[in-house]
């Protein structure tokens, strides 16, 4: 049996014999009546007055307005918008199909079917490439990750925000819109290889004379322009990442879940 000062605040054995359980509930529930008070208020102002004073002070601070989409408004240089399948500087796509952004994507918004390269028609440098590519914009929540499992950075992310529409098959971007546009000097698969004979030209040759020759750039010179084959060949840098893309939207293929 616990002890109290008050001896109406004991707790007596409930299995004692000619306990009342139910008069023992009401001396505590009385003892708590006397001990509960009216709160104190910190503040001398009424209650009113207390809740308008936050109201009153946001009127005297200056207001921002965007004045969108008569300006579009200027995204940070790593935002997370819209989906690009970059190319290499000859035009052969960098996705080699092997999923692993669908299996990444936490909210199943990826699907990938992979196809083989040949001799005859090659569209990357590597064995396969991504014969189906769909993102589905209705589920994608912008988190980046498949950007991270992507172990060729063919799909980067790009500034473009402005997704919205008011019909939800258009939502659903097919590899013919998220594929980056051609630019100067590159050629539109399938065609052979044009930097080298394996895919070792590609992922380490020329990528490590891109490294070289940032390194060397004379620090605050002009930017570098368009990289093409040749250039590439001559150790010019290979951004081909662009948040530019193709074409008028197509039509649903397909299905838009793994």
């Amino acid at each position: 049996m616990t002890e109290h000062g008050d001896a109406d605040r004991r707790s007596p054995d409930p299995h004692a014999p000619g306990h009342d359980m139910v008069a023992q509930t009401k001396r505590e529930l009385a003892h708590r009546d006397r001990d509960a008070g009216p709160v104190k208020r910190a503040s001398w102002l009424p209650g009113p007055g207390q809740g308008f004073g936050v109201t009153f002070a946001q009127i005297f601070r200056k207001v921002t307005t965007e004045e969108y989409p008569e300006v579009p408004k200027v995204t940070k240089p790593r935002y997370h918008g819209r989906h690009v399948l970059n190319r290499h500087p000859d035009g052969l796509e960098k996705c080699v199909g092997c999923e692993l952004c669908a299996w990444a994507c936490p909210a199943d918004a990826i699907y990938v079917e992979g196809g083989d390269n040949t001799e005859d028609a090659r569209y990357s440098p590597g064995e396969r490439y991504g014969r189906v590519y769909q993102i589905n914009y209705l589920r994608c929540i912008f988190c980046g990750l498949c950007i991270e499992a992507c172990p060729t950075r063919s799909l980067t992310m790009s500034n473009e925000y402005e997704l919205a529409d008011d019909d939800r098959q258009r939502l659903i971007y097919t590899k013919d819109q998220l594929m980056a546009p051609l630019l100067p000097g590159m050629e539109a698969p399938p065609h052979p290889m044009r930097l080298g004979d394996s895919e070792q030209a590609y992922y380490v040759d020329v990528p490590a004379r891109a490294a070289r020759t940032a390194a060397d750039a004379t620090p605050g010179g002009p930017a570098p322009s368009v990289p093409t084959a040749e250039t590439a060949q001559a150790g010019a840098p290979l951004n081909t990442d662009t948040g530019r893309f193709l074409g008028e939207k197509s039509d649903f293929e397909g299905s838009g879940a793994r």
